[in-house]
């Protein structure tokens, strides 16, 4: 799989994890599905970086965002 991809897919599924923790807390309820997703989410942006030769730096991610949306298109 190609690593822009899953560094994509990983930081939209550890960005989706946030409203789920706060709907958890809001309902006293522990936020079992948020840890899973943020385990899934933390796991695929680690092997996006393994697998990519060069690696990936913060300013970089707009430009993967791009070309993963660019992909698609």
């Amino acid at each position: 799989m190609d690593p822009d991809f899953l560094l994509v897919i990983g930081v939209c599924i550890g960005a989706l994890t946030v409203p789920a923790v706060i709907s958890a807390f809001s309902r006293s309820e522990p936020p079992r599905a948020a840890a899973l997703c943020l385990l899934a989410g933390g796991a695929m942006v680690v092997a996006a970086e393994i697998q990519s030769p060069m690696g990936y730096k913060v300013e970089d991610l707009p430009r993967v965002f791009g070309r993963v949306i660019q992909s698609f298109l």
